[in-house]
């Protein structure tokens, strides 16, 4: 199969649009109107890896309904700690606790991505998950309370960014880095591989 248009990302994340442009991907965005929330809850009690591809797939599937004929990526992350996921925290003080409980110890950072490859007649979709742990730095209240007013982290999974401001707080990564920013580039080209699309075809 081959696409009928350039890759559509079904996010609204600017971290994952960059990693695109600085990959040379030409690609457009479209974000879906998922309700993240009522999809977990249908879905039941699930693994924080399960639950980031069950999310990956709802975006994607969500724009593809709306774009026929088209190729498009949705990707979701979840920060799994001591076992519980960690999501966006939203509130200061959910990020503040969770900087307590992470600082000096280390996560799972597990990200999402659903490929769906529609052209006229057909359709393929494939999902896979990378992980990848994050080790942080034993850092002091007084820098989580400094982080944490500037908002980086309310809105990210797991409370923080390694392209952001958070990134001196992380100590190391095992595995791929763009898994912790949100978007695989090696495993969107195996995903595109196997849907008959070559990478190189999306160089801008």
């Amino acid at each position: 199969m081959t696409p009928a248009a350039s890759l559509i990302l079904a996010s609204a994340s600017p971290a994952r649009t960059k990693l695109l442009s600085d990959a040379g991907i030409a690609h457009s965005i479209r974000v879906s109107d998922v309700d993240e929330d009522a999809i977990t809850a249908a879905a039941g009690p699930l693994k924080p890896a399960e639950t980031a591809l069950l999310l990956a797939r709802a975006k994607a599937e969500s724009v593809a309904a709306s774009a026929p004929n088209a190729l498009v990526v949705g990707c979701d992350s979840v920060f799994e700690f001591e076992g519980a996921p960690y999501g966006k925290p939203w509130e200061p003080n959910v990020a503040r606790e969770r900087w307590q409980l992470m600082r000096g110890k280390s996560g799972v950072l597990h990200t999402g991505h659903w490929l769906i490859n529609a052209s006229p007649g057909e359709t393929m979709a494939l999902g896979e998950v990378n992980s990848a742990v994050v080790s942080f730095e034993d850092v002091s209240d007084a820098e989580i309370d400094a982080y944490v007013a500037t908002g980086e982290p309310l809105q990210v999974a797991g409370g923080f960014t390694i392209d952001g401001l958070a990134g001196a707080f992380i100590s190391g990564v095992e595995g791929d880095p763009h898994t912790v920013v949100g978007l695989s580039i090696s495993t969107l080209r195996r995903l595109l591989a196997k849907s008959g699309v070559s990478i190189t075809d999306l160089w801008a």
